[in-house]
């Protein structure tokens, strides 16, 4: 059964239809900091606003812990929606389920994670406030695709007590996805980053097979390194995945995969923006003035180098994960090598979702620099795992 769009709604002319979008944005001081999110809402909101339809938009925002807190407010996204959208977007306050019968074109209401029920691990009390959802509307559509891995009340259980289907997000998130991991054009090359090596460990183990190069750095880079037996001083390092490391790095050899592991990285002497640092060969970080106190923070320039060539040379290229850490300055040249690296490529290139589309915005970038930038991080990487997603499934999705 193929994944159900906004056409099998039909006519919408006078409908009311609630819209989960995922409206989940950086904040600082109350200010958004990347819009990234709500300007990729805006194609399946103003379909349905030129079908007819009256919209009630739905979303979470961080993690208020069930329970109503300013700090995580959707007011400044309500603002922002409607500048983007150019007309005026009725802000519901108060938890979702009390808000009044929408009387615009388009209505956000507050944030779902302000009622603990959106959350819940009790189906019951899940179906109980989808219920209460479906009230504003004759017709459910599902636009977030960065909570499709997750069974909430707004993903899961409200596409099942209204009509439901996917928005244009979700149908194009996954026909991109679907070309990574469906007869990828090749060569094929995957760029991991980010923090934690476990993070990852599903995502080699179902590509290994389908790609030509597995490129690893961030954080996790430091646990490879230290599987082939080299100190790693104060850097990030997970002992309990070293045996499953070497095994994937087994895996690759046998396989005729390139798995490139780092051969310079950036020591610095703490975690802070204007720590002194050094570039230092991978089998001589503790050579570093800072000795055993040394800490990885970025992948080193020759690094930086060849994973831009290897990325060059690709045709298809799936990235997720900074390389180091970005958001400091003197660390960020490796993410951003990478990022540059993408947006030449001759082919297909996409940006992962999640702190890879933040960096790439964050040093400069623009998305259309980009084949594609994902705005699900965490249910991207799910896919290309080969896990059911509940989200997509009640859609009528299921993995090959």
């Amino acid at each position: 059964m193929a994944l159900r769009t906004l056409d099998s709604l039909g006519s919408l002319e006078g409908k009311r239809v609630v819209v989960r979008c995922d409206l989940n944005v950086p904040l600082e001081d109350g200010q958004i900091t990347d819009d990234g999110r709500i300007k990729a809402s805006l194609p399946t909101l103003n379909a349905l606003l030129e079908a007819g339809a009256t919209v009630t938009v739905i979303s979470h925002l961080g993690r208020p812990d069930g329970e109503p807190n300013p700090k995580y407010s959707l007011a400044p996204v309500a603002q922002r929606l409607s500048e983007l959208l150019g007309l005026p977007v009725d802000f519901a306050e108060g938890p979702p389920a009390d808000a009044a019968a929408p009387s615009g074109k388009v209505t956000l209401l507050e944030n779902l994670r302000f009622d603990p029920r959106e959350t819940s691990k009790d189906a019951g009390e899940r179906a109980a406030f989808a219920a209460e959802l479906a009230a504003f509307g004759d017709a459910f559509v599902s636009d977030g695709f960065g909570v499709v891995h997750r069974k909430q009340a707004s993903v899961y259980e409200l596409a099942e007590a209204l009509p439901s289907a996917a928005g244009t997000l979700i149908a194009t998130e996954l026909e991109v996805l679907d070309r990574l991991t469906e007869n990828p054009e090749k060569p094929y090359a995957v760029v991991l980053g980010g923090s934690k090596v476990s993070d990852k460990l599903g995502v080699i183990d179902h590509l290994l097979p389908r790609v030509q190069s597995i490129l690893v750095g961030g954080g996790m880079l430091f646990t490879f390194l230290a599987a082939q037996g080299y100190p790693v001083g104060k850097s990030l390092l997970e002992k309990d995945q070293l045996d499953t490391v070497t095994e994937y790095v087994a895996r690759a050899k046998e396989l005729g995969v390139d798995l490139v592991i780092p051969t310079d990285v950036v020591v610095a002497s703490g975690f802070s923006a204007d720590a002194e640092h050094e570039v230092r060969a991978v089998d001589d970080i503790e050579g570093s003035a800072f000795g055993a106190d040394g800490i990885g923070l970025d992948i080193g320039p020759d690094t930086a180098a060849a994973f831009a060539k290897v990325i060059a040379g690709s045709k298809t290229v799936f990235w997720n994960g900074p390389m180091g850490v970005f958001e400091f300055e003197a660390f960020s040249g490796g993410t951003k090598t990478v990022a540059e690296a993408l947006t030449k490529v001759d082919g297909l290139s996409v940006v992962g979702g999640g702190d890879s589309a933040a960096a790439v915005r964050a040093l400069g970038f623009s998305d259309d620099q980009f084949g594609h930038i994902s705005t699900g991080g965490g249910a991207s990487l799910e896919f290309l795992e080969g896990k059911q997603l509940p989200g997509l499934e009640v859609l009528g999705w299921h993995a090959p």
